[in-house]
């Protein structure tokens, strides 16, 4: 495959699925190392890129998957806050097409949070969740995915989301997977996006 070919693959059909919550972070002005065993990361758990994973998606040939990580131990009794993207921070992944060790594609996510709850209570949701704009959910995320190519400036693949919610238990979320399905995306060219907890059962 050419390096345009391979280019076009990587870009069109990225399917970005968060794990545990995230995709890669670049900071602008710190390293730290991952998997919570750096004291600087441990402090920030919603930057901790505990894994990613690049393969030839099964079901698509000619597309690429790439899963990242972040966010380590999530478990439905980790409420009542559960497990939000920062919203400081910039989550991104690197596409070296050509083994040169710099970047061909870039995939760039922002987040936004919508904090509905005021000052009548501190929970995540009042009651069960059936839809991500059910009234019952009252923390919400989105984002904004742009992408850059060849090096060239970062235009907007996505210009406003909706993240799935953070999996807090069949009690309040009696089906999980229609709110994960309804924040998977699909878009021109073959892309599948998806933005949040990625285990269900």
């Amino acid at each position: 495959m050419t390096t345009i070919a391979r280019r076009t693959a990587a870009a069109t059909a990225a399917v970005l699925i968060a794990g545990a919550g995230g995709y890669l972070l670049i900071p602008p002005s710190a390293t730290a190392s991952s998997h919570r065993e750096a004291p600087a990361i441990a402090a920030d758990p919603a930057v901790d890129n505990t894994d990613l994973y690049a393969f030839s998606s099964p079901d698509r040939p000619g597309f690429v998957t790439f899963v990242l990580n972040v966010m380590p131990f999530e478990a439905p009794d980790g409420g009542p806050n559960f497990f939000p993207f920062a919203t400081d921070a910039t989550y991104r992944i690197n596409v070296d097409n050509d083994g040169d060790a710099k970047p061909d594609v870039i995939f760039k996510w922002t987040f936004r949070t919508d904090d509905r709850r005021g000052n009548r209570t501190f929970l995540y949701n009042d009651g069960p969740v059936t839809a991500l704009d059910d009234e019952n959910l009252l923390i919400r995320q989105s984002y904004t995915l742009e992408a850059s190519f060849g090096g060239g400036p970062f235009e907007p693949a996505v210009p406003s989301a909706p993240v799935a919610p953070s999996r807090v238990g069949n009690a309040s979320m009696p089906d999980y997977r229609k709110l994960r399905d309804a924040a998977t995306i699909t878009l021109d060219g073959g892309w599948r996006i998806f933005a949040g907890q990625a285990e269900v059962k």
